[in-house]
């Protein structure tokens, strides 16, 4: 999916790997979050953390008409208030991507998919 943002200048296109390494990163500054995993089916319950060049399988991003949608898949710490550190993810992810690119980000949804002790 590409993403275009008109400018002055011309039209510019935002791929989703691109939001998702903004996201991703964003996400990961985050003081409980060990990573990104991938989003889980019934079948495959295998969680493992994904490294920075994969975060695009951990980031979901659709385009409505008044904006985009992000879902994000984590993984947090063992002992952390997990309410907390799912406000201050979806905090930091739109305002990171509204600084960024410009772009009326509507929700980001973070969803915690595994809990591990340190």
């Amino acid at each position: 999916m590409l993403t275009d943002k008109p400018t002055p200048y011309g039209e510019i296109h935002i791929s989703i790997e691109t939001i998702a390494a903004v996201a991703g990163q964003a996400a990961m500054e985050c003081y409980g979050v060990l990573g990104l995993s991938k989003k889980n089916n019934l079948r495959e319950n295998i969680n493992e953390l994904l490294k920075k060049d994969d975060f695009k399988k951990g980031v979901y991003c659709t385009k409505k008409k008044d904006g985009y949608e992000i879902e994000v898949y984590l993984t947090v710490a063992y002992g952390v208030k997990i309410t907390e550190v799912i406000s201050e993810v979806q905090k930091k992810i739109k305002f990171d991507l509204e600084k960024t690119f410009h772009i009326s980000f509507n929700q980001v949804n973070v969803f915690v998919q595994d809990i591990k002790e340190i």
